[in-house]
């Protein structure tokens, strides 16, 4: 109409056809205006709809594409331990996209496959654990309803805040998001893109948080992620497991490095260095075990320098004694000390290391109430808590000393060679028994051996020393051969305690109260004793292993550490009128040197345990 007009002649028109044409027009307008309304309210009334479904789904499982919507709406949200949700835009993404795959369905291959939500999921937790594939050729996401095929992705992107759940009943599971672009690379730290066919039926178990799937393996959304949390658990202890063994074999194997130097090390060859970490014990800790004679500071002794020193052997070092171990080693057992002062010194010396290593003091005691500890032919204290007992037999000589009549019908004093002491039978069956002699053998009788050794009934005239001494020890080796069971019994033999008397001896002047420092060169040791040499050629015969405390070397240095005149505190009217003529450089101060020859004692222990260990493992 509008070219018909446009070519009408000016003036030439028709007054009734030019209202016809207009009322033409106006009712084509009037239908275009209704059909344009009609189009828009249409529009309109569809975009509503189509946002109530997406936004309010129903629960019928008869509606799946917009349940659908609704899945793929919360499974792109992180849900943590409190109920407010998330987007980011790569999940704004994943929400819209199946409201596009339904409007567009021919679109749907570069749209996001989603996985369909368990009506029972649990949203206060999350997995990081994502699942990768290599370029499917037809994968299929099992719902909640029946499977519906959808559009192969080229690749699949893992994100660590994306959780999948499928048909598993368990509360947990992962997301898998897809991307539209054929060559996108995963930029995640936790992720892998990957590209062989693969079906999503089986869930791949991996040590780690980024799982790495196998050509053709299946992965299901059925397993759940509380398997693959499982299994993560399982590396981790099994890492932890494994380091802790590590860690446990290297420990063991510097033990056992430690114990085979001690095994290889000579404890006897070595020398006195300064440790302030020592003593071991303080003597006010055992005044009530400590005897008056060994008690020096308590008597009075200014310096304390002497109890700091450690024994250093040249090849090793010595383990500090921890009585805690030491008393558990000793669980059960019978530890004895048999021979003299010396070794009532070593002895007081333990009881006291061990005592303070037990919690309740009044469940150590000894064994009669005693409270004095000489005078008395035995002693036994009591560890009531271990069960265990370090006791004392007093054997000055180890042999018995005797009385046989004399010409005019007196009396007098032997030394039988023969006959081991009367205790004998009361510490044979010990399961570590400490024996000792030598000091006995300076004093008079014994040094001039007249009329005074006697075998059988003959008394010798006169004896050398040295001839009487080997006697006396074959004696007692012929008894701990005959009597002491190897297989039940250790049996060491501490060897000869050097003293240090200057201008005398211990009854003719000879003092050592000015010592208050260790020699410090071995050239002004004292020679060898060689009562010490006639042992060792017997003990080298024996049939019973013995080992050897060899400490007279060790003692020799430490002319420091003697009571000297500090050896009591009442002191005689004589004794106060010349002090330095009664001085004792024999015995030794408690805390000192005795505590070095425990700690000796202690390492041997610790070498037996550990041989005994390896031969159980062996047999």
């Amino acid at each position: 109409m509008a070219d018909a007009t446009k070519y009408a002649p000016i003036g030439g028109v028709n007054s009734n056809h030019l209202v016809a044409d207009l009322k033409s027009l106006f009712s084509i307008l009037k239908a275009r205006k209704t059909v344009t309304f009609a189009a828009y309210a249409f529009t309109l009334a569809f975009v509503a709809f189509t946002v109530f479904l997406a936004f309010s789904p129903s629960p019928n499982a008869s509606s799946p594409w917009f349940t659908n919507i609704f899945s793929s709406f919360t499974t792109s949200t992180i849900t943590t331990t409190t109920t407010t949700t998330t987007t980011t835009p790569d999940s704004y993404k994943s929400q819209l996209s199946p409201f596009y795959a339904f409007l567009f369905p021919n679109t749907s291959s570069r749209s996001s496959n989603a996985t369909s939500q368990s009506h029972n999921q649990n949203t206060n937790k999350e997995t990081f654990q994502t699942p990768s594939l290599e370029n499917p050729t037809q994968s299929t996401l099992n719902s909640s309803h029946d499977p519906v095929p959808v559009p192969v992705p080229t690749t699949i992107s893992t994100t660590k805040n994306s959780t999948l759940q499928g048909n598993s009943t368990s509360d947990e599971a992962k997301a898998v998001n897809t991307t539209s672009d054929k060559n996108q690379t995963l930029k995640s730290d936790e992720a892998k893109a990957v590209k062989t066919n693969q079906t999503t039926n089986a869930l791949a178990p991996a040590p780690a948080k980024i799982v790495s799937v196998k050509p053709n393996q299946n992965l299901s959304s059925n397993a759940s992620a509380s398997s693959s949390a499982a299994v993560e658990g399982d590396v981790a202890n099994n890492y932890t497991a494994s380091l802790a063994k590590k860690q446990n074999n290297r420990a063991k194997e510097e033990k056992d490095g430690w114990l085979k130097s001690l095994m290889k090390c000579d404890f006897f060859d070595g020398e006195w260095v300064k440790d302030d970490s020592y003593p071991l014990y303080e003597s006010s800790s055992c005044a009530d075990l400590i005897d008056e004679q060994f008690n020096c500071i308590r008597n009075g002794r200014p310096d304390k320098d002497y109890q700091k020193y450690k024994w250093k052997p040249k090849g090793c070092s010595l383990p500090r004694l921890d009585g805690h171990k030491m008393l558990d080693l000793l669980r059960g057992k019978r530890l004895v000390f048999v021979g003299d002062s010396l070794n009532r010194n070593m002895w007081e010396s333990l009881i006291c290391i061990l005592r303070n290593a037990v919690k309740d003091k009044k469940r150590v005691y000894e064994a009669n109430g005693r409270v004095h500890f000489r005078g008395e032919a035995a002693y036994s204290f009591i560890f009531k808590d271990y069960n265990f007992t370090v006791e004392l037999f007093v054997s000055p000589f180890l042999v018995q000393e005797w009385e046989m009549p004399d010409k005019n019908g007196t009396k007098k004093e032997t030394l039988r060679l023969d006959l081991v002491g009367r205790s004998s039978d009361q510490y044979k069956d010990a399961d570590i028994i400490v024996f000792n002699t030598g000091h006995w053998w300076t004093h008079d009788k014994t040094s001039k051996g007249e009329d005074y050794y006697q075998e059988g009934s003959h008394v010798y005239h006169e004896l050398n020393v040295l001839e009487a001494f080997r006697k006396a020890i074959t004696t007692w080796s012929r008894w701990v051969d005959a009597n002491v069971n190897p297989s039940k019994s250790m049996v060491f033999f501490r060897g000869y305690s050097a003293s240090h008397f200057s201008g005398g001896q211990w009854n003719s002047g000879g003092a050592c109260d000015s010592e208050t420092a260790p020699i410090d060169k071995e050239k002004y040791l004292n020679e060898y004793p060689p009562k010490m040499r006639v042992l060792e050629k017997v003990l080298k015969y024996m049939k019973t292993h013995v080992t050897y405390l060899n400490i007279t070397r060790l003692t020799d240095f430490r002319k420091d550490g003697h009571p000297s005149i500090y050896r009591k505190q009442n002191l005689s009217p004589e004794e106060r009128k010349s002090p330095l003529r009664y001085q004792d450089c024999s015995h030794w101060c408690l805390p000192g040197v005795p505590d070095a020859w425990n700690e000796i004692l202690y390492a041997e222990l610790l070498m037996r345990h550990y041989r005994n260990q390896h031969q159980q493992k062996k047999a």
